[in-house]
């Protein structure tokens, strides 16, 4: 089983900017639980590589330090392989990227992710390492193996959501936003309706409007009707989730602030490498 949301994710970030300045694929470590033959892939993280005679090598400072940290949130979480991004079909760079994994886990598993792919099956391989005689030889090969997407009830609310809203010259809405749409004219007409009521109660008590008794008896009654909230009860919990209302726009409120400031750093970056590039190639001619 298999969950790709990070995935995707990552190489959203990161992958556009790493194949163009660095030629290589965007790599990643796969976490989840192992089961006998049964592999349950739930989480992921990005890897750091370097480029050296063409070969691509795995920082194993940075993995050690990444597991270091997913141990400490996910302690029943295993490191099972790696992801790439690329031809669906192997190839012998992933071959070489295999090895290293190899001395990490010794029997992972590779996922790749075709990002050119244009069809509507899922553009994604699962492989295994198997060692098979091969002309006297042994030597290590790719199997690929059968995976099922399991998807939690967000994922699927978020990607319906993004799918309906990608389509273009289309004016279908997803679930959630025909929900938020129902949800938001059912507490405009309340309010519409309770402002009415307040309006007249208002101008009654002004000498506007007469009194009309019945009016008034079904007002009370229907103020009656609503729970009591000068309770002490009902003062914790108002208060404690308004503090968590708050809390959850501070939270993402900070979380935009980080996502600016890493795409700032990224794009300096880039225009650091590339200046950097440029003088260093007018040094060589001049």
């Amino acid at each position: 089983k298999c969950k790709i949301p990070e995935v995707v994710d990552i190489y959203q970030i990161f992958g556009t900017i790493w194949e163009t300045f660095v030629f290589s694929p965007v790599l990643g470590a796969l976490i989840g639980m192992q089961k006998g033959r049964n592999v349950e892939i739930f989480n992921s993280f990005e890897l750091q590589c370097d480029v050296v005679d063409g070969n691509i090598v795995i920082n194993r400072d940075y993995y050690n330090a990444k597991e270091e940290q997913f141990k400490q949130v996910f302690k029943d979480l295993d490191f099972l392989g790696w992801y790439t991004t690329g031809d669906l079909a192997e190839t012998e760079d992933d071959m070489k990227v295999h090895r290293q994994v190899c001395e990490i886990n010794e029997s992972p598993v590779l996922m790749k992710l075709s990002t050119e792919v244009r069809t509507n099956e899922l553009p994604i391989s699962v492989f295994e390492s198997v060692i098979d005689l091969v002309g006297g030889e042994a030597r290590m090969q790719f199997v690929e193996l059968k995976y099922t997407i399991a998807t939690e009830e967000a994922e699927r609310i978020g990607v319906d959501h993004i799918a309906r809203l990608s389509s273009v010259g289309t004016s279908e809405q997803s679930s959630v936003a025909e929900q938020l749409i129902v949800q938001h004219s059912a507490v405009k007409m309340l309010h519409t309706r309770v402002r009415l009521i307040l309006d007249y109660v208002q101008a009654v008590q002004a000498g506007e409007l007469p009194r009309n008794h019945q009016i008034l008896r079904e007002i009370n009654s229907l103020c009656h009707q609503l729970p009591a909230t000068d309770t002490l009860q009902f003062k914790e919990d108002f208060f404690t989730q308004c503090n968590d209302v708050v809390l959850m726009s501070y939270l993402a409120s900070m979380t935009k602030g980080c996502d600016i400031m890493n795409m700032f750093v990224t794009k300096l970056n880039t225009l650091f490498d590339r200046h950097g590039m440029g003088r260093r190639m007018r040094g060589l001619f001049y």
